[in-house]
């Protein structure tokens, strides 16, 4: 059978935003949240505000990942039944 899917909620969100902005890596916040290296690669665009802090990174943003997270499953519409 398939593996069950796992969604990051607001508060992994919120540590990624941290960890991030805070200039930790991609597999120091993997390792710190209980995600793979991957999951935050794919995670960090979602929340990317357009802005750029003092080191040229650019700003990650826990609010702007969750709105684009439900709006990316409002978009999907209903799922079909398993059997």
């Amino acid at each position: 059978m398939g593996r069950k899917l796992r969604y990051l909620g607001p508060t992994e969100r919120a540590e990624i935003e941290k960890l991030h902005n805070g200039g930790a890596p991609a597999a120091k916040i993997a390792e710190r949240i209980g995600y793979h290296t991957a999951t935050i690669y794919r995670e960090l665009p979602n929340g990317y505000t357009g802005a750029v802090d003092e080191y040229g990174r650019r700003v990650y943003s826990a609010e702007v990942a969750q709105r684009t997270f439900e709006r990316n499953i409002k978009r999907r519409g209903e799922r079909a039944p398993v059997n």
